[in-house]
């Protein structure tokens, strides 16, 4: 499904190079849990980003589903990305003047999907992750658990193959961390495969594989049978 091949992401500012990730390899498979982690700094989120699209590598090839990256227009990379992919961020990136319905149902409308279509879905995923009564609230009238629920319900209301997520339990307690990642859990059950950046040893643990980046670089990567 995601092939890397000698992924490179350099930093320049002045006359300041930073080398963030230093020939990535890696193959992820459909339907897998992948979990990232390592030390702050050593292109977690860098090697995300690029495997989410949002970022380009300075050097090396990311294929998806067999089809080189680099010879993608960015018009067909953003079709990409709103077909096949979903994202959750420590930061929940909520918009603060639209509902949490409307929040959650911006994808769709991104994908043209007629309103009604839209709104069973959208009411599909909050039944779901049990925040359907709070679908008039607005994002600051809600709790950091409430307001991850929904970031996680407007990245899975297109049914994306591929659900990436950026240190998602970051801001929340260990109860609602553990919520977040039975959901995430379930999801690579019924068949999206995941790949997870995290700090958290308990959350890399829901994970099939585990590679561990230092330097830039994946110095050991595990295979976890308690997840299987």
């Amino acid at each position: 499904m995601i092939k890397a091949v000698n992924l490179q992401k350099v930093y320049r500012s002045l006359n300041v190079e930073t080398v963030a990730l230093d020939n990535i390899n890696l193959e992820i498979q459909a339907g897998e849990f992948v979990a990232i982690t390592g030390p702050s700094g050593c292109g977690k989120s860098s090697l995300l980003n690029i495997l989410a699209l949002l970022d380009k590598a300075t050097r090396g090839d990311l294929f998806f589903f067999g089809r080189n990256t680099a010879q993608m227009s960015d018009r067909e990379k953003a079709n990409l990305r709103k077909r096949y992919l979903g994202f959750v961020f420590q930061s929940f990136n909520l918009i603060e003047e639209l509902s949490i319905f409307e929040n959650i149902e911006l994808p769709l409308a991104y994908l043209n999907i007629p309103k009604n279509n839209r709104r069973i879905r959208v009411h599909q995923v909050m039944e779901q992750l049990q925040i359907a009564h709070k679908q008039r609230a607005y994002p600051q009238q809600l709790s950091g658990g409430q307001q991850q629920r929904v970031a996680v319900a407007r990245a899975i209301v297109t049914n994306p193959k591929i659900l990436l997520a950026d240190e998602p339990t970051g801001n929340l307690d260990s109860a609602k961390g553990r919520e977040v990642m039975d959901i995430f859990s379930r999801l690579n059950e019924n068949g999206t495969t995941i790949i997870l950046v995290t700090h958290s040893q308990r959350n890399a643990d829901y994970a099939q594989r585990v590679l561990h980046l230092y330097d830039g670089q994946i110095v050991t990567e595990n295979i976890n049978r308690l997840a299987f």
